[in-house]
């Protein structure tokens, strides 16, 4: 049983002629009869009378709303398709880490709402890992990240190096490492820190690092969200090492203070714009991955063309 012959048994059951449906169908009145014959043979019953005019059977009185039905799916499935490749979709779903949805990406929101005011923008802020995985599970369209090449192997994946930033240190103004221009990690490693829960790649990121200088990491505290490391922090007991984008409304708190690494050249995190290549199809992702290109901090721009 094929499609075809359901829409050409729709189309006589509604005219209530073979010539007049094969004129709707756009085929010959002969094409229209064997589709006919073909789908009375599968089903094993007859579905019209053959008179003058093209009277339905027992059995296709029966079958009518069920075919009705079916090329009625059909065509709203294909008109979905084709407003989807037509960039007609009425959302468009993105997950990005904290520290991006601060500070890179509300202009680009700004752009995108402007050329697709149709389309439903909607921004969830995730760790890197959680993100990856919705992605995954077709939950979100695109998803803004620190790079995990183990997240995102796959032939479908397609993966964007936007640019890498530099790890900084976090403190309270008072703190004792406050008083240096660039804090060696040899007293760094002394300090207890407040890090990322599990999940986050910045939290894998650090503990990479301590490990290769094995050094042990002392975790007193994990959170999630850049107000709670603000705060935390500037009780005066703890530090953090975070990115430098996350580190804009700590740098203008008079409370808090930011000093880069004594090696701050060798401890980068990487952020990444992934999707998938049937995604990057779709005119309004093609679009929102564009501004996301477009828009790359100017600091972050020399870094991206070395690259």
């Amino acid at each position: 049983m094929r499609l075809e012959q359901l829409q050409a048994f729709l189309a006589i059951a509604e005219t209530g002629s073979f010539q007049k449906a094969a004129r709707q169908c756009g085929v010959t009145q002969s094409t229209i009869s064997r589709q006919i014959q073909s789908l009375e043979a599968d089903l094993g019953v007859e579905l019209f009378h053959r008179t003058s005019y093209a009277k339905l059977t027992l059995g296709g009185e029966s079958l009518l709303p069920r075919v009705r039905k079916i090329c009625q799916e059909w065509q709203t499935a294909t008109q979905e398709l084709t407003d989807l490749i037509a960039g007609k979709q009425p959302e468009l779903c993105i997950a990005a880490i904290h520290s991006l949805c601060a500070s890179y990406l509300p202009p680009v929101l700004q752009k995108f709402c402007h050329d697709y005011p149709e389309v439903q923008l909607r921004v969830t802020s995730l760790g890197s890992d959680r993100a990856l995985k919705v992605l995954k599970d077709g939950l979100v369209d695109l998803a803004i990240v620190m790079n995990n090449r183990f997240l995102i192997t796959g032939k479908e994946m397609v993966v964007e190096a936007l640019y890498e930033e530099p790890i900084e240190v976090l403190t309270s103004v008072h703190h004792p490492l406050a008083q240096y221009e660039h804090i060696p990690w040899s007293e760094l490693v002394r300090y207890p820190q407040v890090v990322f829960k599990d999940g986050y790649g910045m939290q894998r990121l650090v503990q990479d690092k301590f490990e290769r200088l094995e050094a042990k990491l002392q975790a007193a505290l994990e959170v999630n969200t850049l107000d709670a490391f603000r705060g935390v922090v500037r009780q005066g007991d703890l530090v953090a090492l975070l990115p430098h984008s996350a580190l804009m409304e700590a740098r203008n708190d008079s409370t808090l203070a930011v000093r880069p690494l004594a090696d701050n050249s060798g401890f980068t995190r990487r952020v990444v714009m992934v999707t998938t290549q049937d995604r990057l199809q779709i005119p309004p992702i093609q679009n929102f991955w564009q501004l996301v290109i477009e828009n790359i901090p100017p600091q972050f721009q020399q870094q991206r063309s070395a690259s």
